[in-house]
């Protein structure tokens, strides 16, 4: 089957109004006539309003014409014969009638854009309940020869309606975007996102996190959530007890050292201190698991690592003690810090 945008000349548009028509490939709009496929879609276009205006009977014509010339279809000769309804006498019309589609589906995407719910299209009919004058033609197609190959003649059946009566779209019920909008503005309402949101989280905290604070604050808690809180507030409980318990372990090393050679002077040196050096090796280890890899969400730089770069001007800092310790604080006092390197606050709970 041969897609329809393999035709020259023929739109977007073009081809949704062709396939709600009922001609979905090339070799379907090389079977059609010029004149029948011209106030078909002249017809369908006034109902669903999918382009401007209808394409004119010239572009009709040259579509055809490079169809029939891009599948080897030819205009086939139309014997028109008319029968009554009543067709049980006739065993091959009962058969190709049974094998002949009842109704041709409009696309999907049609129906959305024109807002037609399924009741506004009416249901079809069975040919052996209908009570007026159908008029069944029988066509005998034979289509051009291929690679030396003899044609094969196919039989086809159209039935057409006669009858004053026939089945059409409500086009009441089709309403255009000007009718459903009116003269007044047009209000936008949009989902809020739920609070459980993992989108919704990562960006800004629950509303109830924050209530009761002022926003401008430290208390306020802001920033994008981080992928690893629990990491990071142990980093940060954990960098801070290292620059705490490194000098006491220094000092307490050389106290205990001079009490050991001089004791008539340093022995006052409790033994107890020895604690600060042995302790140190231990909250070193859990330095290098929890702070070490401590970074920021946004930038990746590591928080809790001393650099000789530049620093953001909005980043924790107090004069004497750098930049580590002030973000290890404030991330263990108000839950959220703000990244030294590239600014963004960070937050550590939802």
């Amino acid at each position: 089957m041969t897609n329809l945008n393999s035709i020259p000349g023929i739109g977007k548009l073009s081809i949704e109004l062709l396939e709600a028509a009922g001609f979905p490939s090339a070799e379907s709009l090389a079977k059609a006539g010029v004149d029948e496929l011209a106030a078909e879609l002249e017809r369908a276009n006034t109902i669903l309003r999918i382009a401007k205006k209808a394409p004119t009977r010239v572009n009709v014509e040259k579509w055809i014409t490079s169809a029939q010339d891009l599948t080897g279809v030819e205009t086939a000769s139309v014997v028109t014969a008319t029968m009554p309804v009543n067709y049980e006498d006739s065993s091959e019309v009962a058969t190709m009638l049974a094998n002949a589609p009842f109704a041709i589906p409009l696309p999907a995407k049609v129906l959305v854009e024109q807002k037609l719910a399924v009741a506004d299209i009416p249901p079809a009919i069975l040919l052996n309940r209908y009570s007026g004058d159908l008029e069944v033609r029988i066509e005998d197609r034979v289509p051009a020869p291929r690679h030396g190959r003899p044609a094969v003649p196919s039989s086809n059946v159209r039935i057409a309606d006669t009858s004053a009566t026939r089945i059409e779209f409500d086009t009441s019920k089709i309403k255009s975007t000007e009718e459903l909008v009116g003269d007044g503005p047009r209000t936008i309402t949009s989902k809020m996102p739920s609070g459980n949101d993992r989108v919704a989280l990562i960006r800004a905290p629950r509303v109830e996190t924050n209530l009761g604070r002022d926003p401008q604050s430290r208390r306020y808690i802001r920033g994008v959530l981080h992928s690893h809180p629990v990491a990071m507030t142990l980093g940060a409980a954990v960098t801070l007890l290292l620059a705490v318990l490194l000098p006491l372990a220094i000092i307490s090393a050389g106290l205990l050292l001079l009490s050991g050679e001089m004791p008539e002077r340093f022995g006052w040196v409790p033994k107890w201190l020895l604690a600060f050096p042995v302790a140190l090796p231990v909250v070193g280890f859990c330095y290098l698991i929890w702070a070490l890899p401590g970074t920021c969400r946004i930038c990746g730089q590591k928080q809790f690592v001393p650099r000789a770069c530049l620093k953001n001007t909005k980043a924790h800092h107090i004069r004497g003690l750098g930049h580590i310790v002030p973000v290890s604080l404030h991330i263990l006092l108000f839950k959220w810090f703000r990244c030294t390197y590239c600014g963004t606050p960070v937050r550590l709970k939802k």
